[in-house]
C-alpha cells in the first residue's frame, strides 16, 4: 500500500511540476510524414508504401489489357457499328461490350467479327453481327496489335486474323488499338518476334524464299507457322510465314509496298497510317495517343 501511494504521489507530482527550463515536455511520438493530406507515423507509411508496392507487383498483363479494353469501350455509342478485333485484348473488349448490351447501357450495336473466334464470343455475349457486305462503313473498330512504334504504326496478326483485321479497320471511321505497355517499340519488327504475312498454300516455300530476299527485308528469317506438326491455316484457308529480325526494319513502308508486290502474298502485317488512337495500359496507369 505504501510503495503504490508513493508511486501515486510521483506520477501526480510530474503532472503538476512547472515546464523544465520553460519549456513543455512531451511524451516521445513515432516520426511523422505528410502524406496524402494527412500525417502518418514514419512506421505506418512504410507499410502503405510496400502495401501498394506489393499490389503494384500483382498487376499481370491480362489485368492490363483490361484496363486498356475498358477505357476503349467507353468510346462505344449506342447505334454504331463496331469491327471487333481478334486475339486476347481485343477478347476483354467483346465482353465489356457484351456485358454494357445486357445491363442495357448500350443499345442498337452491330459487330463486325475479324474472326470465327471472335465471331462465337460475340454471339455468346449476345452482339448481333453482320458483315462488311452488309455494313461496308464502321463507325468506330477497336482490336489490339502485337508492336506499337512511336507513329503509331502497328505489326498485328501473331493470332492469325491480319488479312480480315485489315479488311475491316480499313473500312472503319475510327480505330482504336489497346495495349499494354509492353507492345511499345521503337521500330517496327524491333521486338524480334514474328511480322506475319499470309500467304496461299500453292508454293509457300517459293514465296518464304522471294520474302526473306527482299532488300526492303534484309537480315529477316522467314518461317512457316505451324499448328503442332501441321501448318496453320487461317480462316481464309491459307499460310502465314512468320517473319523474324533482329533489328527493326528500316522503313516499313517499302517493305509493306515490297511484300505486297508478291504474286502468292495476300497480306502482310504490317497496318501502317491507320490507327488514329493507342490506348496503353501501364503499371502507372492509361495513356491514349492519338494522331
Amino acid at each position: 500500500m505504501a510503495a503504490a501511494s508513493a508511486a501515486a504521489a510521483t506520477v501526480a507530482c510530474l503532472l503538476s511540476a512547472p515546464p523544465l527550463a520553460g519549456r513543455h515536455i512531451r511524451p516521445p511520438r513515432a516520426p511523422q510524414i505528410a502524406f496524402a493530406g494527412f500525417r502518418l507515423p514514419l512506421r505506418l507509411r512504410a507499410r502503405s508504401m510496400a502495401a501498394r508496392a506489393s499490389v503494384s507487383e500483382a498487376i499481370s498483363q491480362d489485368d492490363l489489357k483490361k484496363m486498356a479494353a475498358d477505357k476503349a469501350v467507353e468510346y462505344v455509342q449506342s447505334g454504331m457499328v463496331l469491327g471487333l478485333g481478334t486475339g486476347s485484348t481485343a477478347a476483354f473488349v467483346v465482353a465489356k461490350i457484351g456485358e454494357l448490351l445486357k445491363d442495357g447501357k448500350l443499345t442498337n450495336i452491330v459487330g463486325v467479327p475479324t474472326s470465327k473466334r471472335t465471331a462465337e464470343q460475340a454471339a455468346a455475349v449476345g452482339i448481333p453481327l453482320s458483315v462488311l457486305d452488309a455494313h461496308p462503313k464502321i463507325d468506330l473498330a477497336i482490336d489490339g496489335a502485337d508492336e506499337v512504334d512511336p507513329e503509331l504504326n502497328l505489326v498485328k496478326g501473331r493470332g492469325g486474323a491480319l488479312l480480315r483485321e485489315k479488311m475491316v479497320e480499313a473500312a472503319s471511321t475510327k480505330f482504336i488499338v489497346v495495349v499494354d505497355e509492353t507492345k511499345l517499340v521503337d521500330g517496327l519488327g524491333g521486338s524480334q518476334l514474328a511480322m506475319p504475312v499470309e500467304v496461299v498454300q500453292f508454293c509457300w516455300k517459293y514465296n518464304a524464299e522471294r520474302l526473306k530476299n527482299l532488300p526492303e527485308l534484309a537480315g529477316c528469317e522467314a518461317k512457316l507457322r505451324m499448328d503442332g506438326d501441321i501448318p496453320y491455316v487461317t480462316d481464309n484457308s491459307n499460310y502465314i510465314v512468320d517473319l523474324y529480325f533482329k533489328m527493326p526494319i528500316k522503313d516499313a513502308r517499302a517493305a509493306g509496298k515490297a511484300i505486297s508486290s508478291l504474286e502468292g502474298v495476300v497480306e502482310h502485317g504490317l497496318f501502317l497510317d491507320m490507327a488514329t488512337s493507342v490506348i496503353i495500359a501501364g503499371k502507372n496507369g492509361i495513356t491514349v495517343q492519338s494522331k
